[in-house]
């Protein structure tokens, strides 16, 4: 599938989930995880001062606040003819979210129609360090569609949102039908994801974590001998999913886990598993470039030939882009 974001800079890819890296969108996430109340908060005075200047028609001010790396590969005249082709009719842009992990920002904006995205992404300095802007396509027939099964969390703990939403902006599954509700789940403490060197897979929070059965299934497939990305950064492009578990609960869907630890799958083919029951251990394998889990519900087992369904959740959980989710 076809990048479609307009870039005027770029950001660290911090998680890809499963789709191929051609298909991943740039994202940073800094020092502070934001809760659910105070992520629309969260943005820098910068970014504000960033956004205000391009709403005024200050177009050239805006640039200028940029950094020196995006300055080198961005011109002030290309930025500026990018964003006012871009820009026709905007009225307005409005916050929408905020992702603070291991030393950078994202910050996403949507025009007033919510027809149009500006993403920022913004250093530990608070520097802004990119620039995308994306025409937003939405799918409300599907995003009203909910599982028929209300599911658990997939783990125990607390667990943040990387990707997750009903937006490409804090999802970016979801412009591909197949991956559209999917959600890329690591762990942050004191804002970070990983203690000491961050190139050993379990310097991570999430490594080795159990994923457990969020419902009643029948196990239909398994991968378990991919190794585990090494270094961290390094990913397997050609077995996107990496290790992997897949649930058939019996009512046209079926969970997936995805880039679990190498020989850590607990069940085989054909097991039954009750909600609750331990599936494997959370990894590194794949197109992954950092320890994490990839969670869908989809209406076949064939990842990349199924339909993505979005997740009724149990508890009234709606869990999006930089919120924490507590097991229950």
């Amino acid at each position: 599938m076809k990048k479609v974001w307009i870039s005027l800079g770029v950001g660290a890819i911090l998680l890809t989930g499963c789709a191929t890296q051609s298909e991943a969108t740039a994202i940073p996430s800094t020092t502070e995880s934001p809760t659910k109340k105070e992520g629309a908060k969260a943005m820098t005075v910068k970014t504000e001062s960033f956004v205000q200047a391009l709403l005024n028609g200050k177009i050239e001010d805006a640039y200028e606040q940029t950094s020196s790396s995006f300055k080198q590969q961005v011109s002030k005249a290309q930025f500026v003819e990018g964003y006012t082709a871009f820009s026709k009719g905007l009225k307005s842009w409005n916050h929408h979210s905020h992702t603070s992990v291991n030393g950078s920002d994202y910050d996403t904006w949507v025009d007033q129609d919510t027809k149009r995205g500006l993403v920022l992404t913004t250093d530990e300095k608070g520097v802004i360090t990119g620039v995308l802007l994306k025409p937003l396509q939405s799918y409300p027939d599907t995003d009203n569609a909910l599982t028929k099964l209300t599911y658990n969390t997939p783990f125990t703990g607390e667990w943040y949102v990387f990707w997750g939403g009903q937006n490409v902006l804090s999802n970016y599954h979801y412009e591909v039908e197949s991956q559209r509700y999917a959600y890329d789940l690591i762990q942050v403490k004191d804002g970070l994801s990983y203690k000491g060197d961050p190139a050993k897979n379990e310097s991570y929070f999430a490594f080795g974590q159990e994923i457990l059965a969020p419902q009643a299934g029948t196990v239909v497939h398994v991968v378990n001998d991919i190794k585990d990305n090494v270094p961290v950064g390094a990913m397997n492009e050609q077995q996107p999913a990496g290790n992997v578990v897949i649930l058939d609960h019996g009512n046209g869907e079926f969970s997936y886990f995805a880039h679990l630890k190498e020989g850590s799958a607990k069940v085989k083919v054909g097991d039954r598993v009750e909600k609750g029951d331990l599936l494997g251990v959370c990894g590194n394998s794949g197109n992954s470039s950092e320890p994490h889990l990839h969670y869908q519900v989809s209406d076949g087992k064939d990842l990349f030939n199924s339909k993505s369904i979005r997740v009724q959740w149990e508890n009234g959980l709606n869990p999006r882009q930089g919120e924490s989710i507590t097991a229950k």
